[in-house]
C-alpha cells in the first residue's frame, strides 16, 4: 500500500493525501521519503497550476510515529550521531521541498496538525481547517524543544512573535476557531466541504496568469528573508518588469476587461 496518494480531482489540481490513516499519518520514513519524491514530481508536472496537501481519515499529520518510526535508508556503518542528522535531514528536506514547490500549494487540515504535522502544514503557502483541526506544537510536552523543522521561523511570521511563544512555551492546543481567529489558516470549513472549498480557491488562482502566480509566491516567500524593505522593493520591481516586459499578459487583461470576457493568458 502506498503511503502517499497523488490524484487530479479538478483540472490542473493536483491533491497529494498522506495515506497512513490507522497511524494519523505519523511522519514516518517510510512516509516522509516518498512524500518528498512526489512532492518533486508535482512541482515540475507543468499540468498541474495548484496542489493540495491533506491527509487520510481524520488527521492531518500527528508528527513523529513513536511506535514504528519505519526505515532511514543508507545509514548502515554510521554511528547514532550522524543517523540522528541524517533522520532529520529526511525531514527537513520535505519542509523545504512544499516550500519551493513552483505552484502554488494549500494545506487542507482535516484534523490533528501536531509537531511536524504543525510544521508541513506551515510550510504551505495557505492553510484551510476543517472544524475538527487542531495545532500542537508538541516538542515541549515531550520534554524537548517546541522548535523543529522551521516553525520557530515560520510560526512567528504567520502570526506575530507573542502568539508563537505562547503556543510553542505551553504546547496547547490551537482548535480551528482560533486558527482562524489568529491568521494561523485563511478559514475554516465543514469537515465535508474542506476540499471542495480548497478547490475553489484553487480555481480562483488558475484563472489568473501562471507566471504571475508563481513570480507572487516567490515574491512573498523572499519577504519573509528581506534584510530591508528597500531591497525587498528592488527585488518585486524587477520581478515586476520582467513579467510586464516579457509577456503579453498586461494588454491581454485590458483588452478582455473591455471586452467583458475572461482573459486568456499565454506566458
Amino acid at each position: 500500500m502506498s503511503y502517499v496518494l497523488v490524484s487530479k480531482p479538478r483540472p490542473h489540481v493536483s491533491l497529494i493525501t498522506l495515506n497512513r490513516p490507522e497511524r494519523m499519518n505519523a511522519m514516518a520514513f517510510d512516509v516522509m521519503i516518498p512524500l518528498r519524491q512526489r512532492i518533486e514530481e508535482v512541482s515540475v508536472d507543468n499540468d498541474t497550476r495548484v496542489v493540495v496537501l491533506t491527509g487520510a481519515g481524520t488527521g492531518f499529520c500527528s508528527g513523529a510515529d513513536l511506535e514504528d518510526p519505519g526505515t532511514l535508508p543508507n545509514v548502515e556503518g554510521l554511528t547514532v550521531t550522524s543517523i540522528a542528522r541524517r533522520a532529520l535531514e529526511v525531514l527537513d528536506d520535505v519542509v523545504l521541498a512544499v516550500r519551493k514547490m513552483h505552484q502554488p500549494v494549500i494545506a487542507a487540515v482535516n484534523g490533528a496538525a501536531i509537531g511536524g504535522g504543525f510544521c508541513l502544514s506551515l510550510a504551505a503557502d495557505i492553510r484551510v481547517a476543517s472544524q475538527t483541526a487542531l495545532f500542537r506544537a508538541a516538542g515541549i510536552n515531550n520534554g524537548l524543544t517546541a522548535s523543529e523543522l522551521g516553525i520557530s521561523y515560520l510560526l512567528p511570521r504567520a502570526i506575530g512573535s507573542s502568539r508563537a511563544f505562547d503556543i510553542m512555551l505551553t504546547g496547547r492546543d490551537v482548535d480551528a476557531d482560533e486558527a482562524e481567529r489568529i491568521g494561523l489558516v485563511s478559514s475554516v470549513a465543514p469537515g465535508d466541504t474542506l476540499l471542495d472549498t480548497c478547490y475553489s480557491m484553487a480555481e480562483r488562482i488558475m484563472g489568473y496568469s501562471r507566471v504571475g502566480i508563481e513570480v507572487t509566491k516567490r515574491m512573498l516567500w523572499s519577504s519573509l528573508d528581506a534584510s530591508s524593505l528597500t531591497a525587498h522593493m528592488d527585488h518585486e520591481g524587477i520581478a515586476q518588469l520582467y513579467v510586464r516586459l516579457t509577456t503579453e499578459n498586461f494588454e491581454e487583461a485590458v483588452r478582455a476587461r473591455k471586452e467583458k470576457r475572461t482573459p486568456v493568458y499565454e506566458d
